[in-house]
């Protein structure tokens, strides 16, 4: 399966030094339609070729697939409502990045340990305005709030097991996955570390040699600090998978397929909760209707996605039952700064919409 137009323009990326490696899949009412994988997952401390089933680090893609997933489930069976409190937040301020916690903090630095992330974050809170900001720190509370430490648990007991997914997991090494089915990241943490300077948390003067930063090729294990800080397992970042079995798990998010959700839950992937602010959000997805989404120009208003740092995305457009994504490593055996990918998203979307339009 293949669309040429598309392999052709992401060999194009991966040749100007984007990202190695690529697999994309586009499907259609449920079926795959286009699906390929280009370039090398791994091109240090070896070359190994990215192939379909090629598993990638998700990143961000972790807040709708499982975090975003398992509060709906909840949500469907009464267990929260969207007014829920949860800290100074609620369960919808959460869910569309409206609840004033900053992007991102060191947790690692400023926490010490994982007893310490919760009262991290409410330091950290701001007083809340009507605008949408986008918060690592809002995802890793309600992921702690949903499972009480047993996301990896939860996610496996309700979603991979009823999903029959094989190569979806938090820690692949962990669960037997054998590295070489993985896709690379950066080697070191050299971005966050620049971070933490620019920032202000971190001083190689001060700190008198020492660090909390990884210097070796990360490949296996989770590429956010702090996922990595809390064992891989955050309501943020942390979950591996292939395009494949992302597929299965997008699917949920669709009324006409779904088997984890009811119908009538799913619309809560496509409603506004966030009319006039500077960003459309649904229930932890950005609409298309956002100004400067990485939609495209061809995407229904009402489509939802995500994208995620590692060279991630995901969108979903219910009107027309489609599903596009895209999975690359763009941290891997590159310099800083990493290339900034968004505008390859929305060229992929369209490419992808008039290949699937030209079929017809």
């Amino acid at each position: 399966m293949g669309g040429d137009a598309i392999t052709e323009y992401l060999q194009e990326r991966v040749d100007g030094g984007d990202f190695p490696s690529a697999v994309y899949l586009v499907a259609e009412k449920g079926e795959i339609v286009f699906h390929e994988a280009i370039g090398y997952a791994v091109v240090e401390p070896e070359q190994i070729e990215a192939k379909k089933d090629t598993i990638y680090d998700l990143a961000s893609l972790t807040k709708p697939l499982v975090t975003g997933l398992l509060t709906a489930r909840q949500i469907e069976q009464g267990k929260l409502h969207l007014n829920t409190q949860i800290g100074a937040s609620t369960v919808e301020q959460l869910v569309t990045h409206t609840t004033g916690l900053p992007a991102w903090r060191p947790l690692y630095i400023l926490a010490g340990d994982r007893e310490n992330i919760l009262p991290v974050i409410a330091g950290a809170e701001r007083e809340k305005q009507a605008t949408v900001d986008y918060s690592d720190l809002g995802f890793i509370r309600l992921g702690l709030f949903i499972s009480n430490l047993r996301l990896d648990s939860d996610f496996d007991e309700e979603v991979t097991a009823a999903l029959g997914l094989k190569k979806t997991n938090f820690n692949p090494l962990t669960r037997g996955v054998n590295r070489r089915e993985v896709a690379a990241s950066e080697n070191g943490s050299g971005y966050e570390r620049q971070m933490c300077e620019d920032l202000g948390h971190w001083s190689p003067v001060k700190a008198a040699g020492s660090h909390p930063f990884r210097d070796y090729q990360i490949w296996g294990e989770v590429h956010d600090g702090n996922a990595f800080f809390m064992a891989g397992v955050a309501g943020h970042a942390g979950l591996f998978s292939t395009a494949e079995e992302v597929l299965k798990i997008a699917l949920q998010f669709l009324p006409n397929y779904t088997t984890l959700l009811t119908p009538e839950t799913t619309r809560l992937f496509r409603t506004n909760f966030t009319s006039g602010m500077n960003e459309d959000r649904s229930f932890s997805f950005q609409l298309a209707s956002t100004k400067d989404s990485t939609a495209g120009t061809k995407m229904s208003p009402e489509s939802f996605g995500h994208n995620g740092f590692t060279g991630t995305s995901l969108w979903i457009d219910p009107i027309k039952d489609r599903v596009f994504i895209l999975l690359t490593n763009r941290t891997h055996n590159r310099q800083l700064p990493f290339a900034n990918i968004n505008g390859v998203r929305r060229r992929f979307h369209d490419i992808a919409i008039e290949s699937l339009d030209a079929k017809k």
